[in-house]
């Protein structure tokens, strides 16, 4: 299976015996991220999750599905509905804890095979531009493992992380002109140099060595910054040189108009 795949997979699993024994209670727990419930972000994941599979599997089918989310959530912003949360909920009938994890781990068991099995440079549509393969499921496993650290900070349990998360390294390093783009700025040279530890403890580093612009500390944290689960502020992450300095204040590795990162001490884990 192409690794991502079995990335893919791998965190999806965790994920899974993190909620698996969840009552129903705690699965309508609110999070710090937006308010959503467990329940909320595991229908979340599940519903993209489907998507970027009929990407894959049934354009058509993906293309139909797009035009009836897109649809659906301009009529529920005219009620007030701004989070696409609303949808999600409509269109799985509300579907709800155990039933809802049973549902969301079946589909992800069938799913990550068939981007294993897949050619990882065929293209997929997407919201945006296409595609490839090997991307659209690595973005998979970024959106999958950003969402469930809410669920990890509510549960107030530390997250054990495994070297998979090089991904989302690799995703947060490639966006960062992105980052600078959507928020209407031009992207300051050089990109800062990373050095960052794995959860191995392996030393990841990427860029040309230098002391003016760097990065440097958990790999976990970086990631953790990149798809805003936590302010740079609250993090360990050593950081030098205006470009970097910029880039960890506003780094956005997910697609969509620019957000904010959470404000200093809103996303921690929840103790007590």
């Amino acid at each position: 299976m192409m690794e991502q795949a079995q990335d893919f997979l791998d965190e999806s699993e965790a994920i899974y015996a993190l909620v698996k024994d969840l009552s129903d209670g705690q699965m309508e727990q609110e999070t710090g991220f937006k308010g959503w419930t467990i329940n909320a972000i595991i229908r979340h994941l599940h519903i993209w999750n489907m998507a970027a599979y009929w990407s894959l599997t049934e354009p058509e089918k993906f293309h139909g599905f797009f035009k009836e989310a897109m649809t659906a959530m301009k009529e529920n912003a005219k009620k007030g509905q701004t989070s696409m949360r609303f949808f999600e909920t409509d269109y799985l009938d509300n579907l709800s804890g155990a039933p809802l994890v049973k549902t969301w781990r079946d589909f992800f068991q069938k799913m990550a095979p068939e981007f294993g099995a897949a050619d990882p440079a065929m293209r997929v549509e997407w919201a945006g531009p296409s595609m490839s393969v090997r991307s659209s499921i690595t973005a998979r496993l970024m959106e999958n493992w950003s969402h469930a650290q809410a669920i990890y900070d509510v549960l107030g349990l530390k997250r054990e992380n495994a070297d998979r998360i090089r991904n989302i390294v690799m995703i947060g390093l490639n966006t960062y002109g992105w980052t600078f783009k959507v928020n209407g700025e031009e992207a300051p040279q050089p990109v800062p140099y990373l050095k960052l530890t794995a959860p191995s403890g392996a030393v990841w580093d990427y860029g040309d060595e230098s002391e003016e612009e760097r990065i440097e500390g958990l790999a976990e944290e970086f990631c953790q910054v990149v798809t805003q689960t936590r302010n740079i502020a609250d993090t360990d992450l050593k950081v030098t040189g205006p470009n970097a300095t910029r880039w960890m204040a506003i780094a956005q590795c997910f697609a969509g108009g620019a957000e904010s990162p959470p404000a200093p001490g809103t996303r921690s884990i929840k103790t007590g």
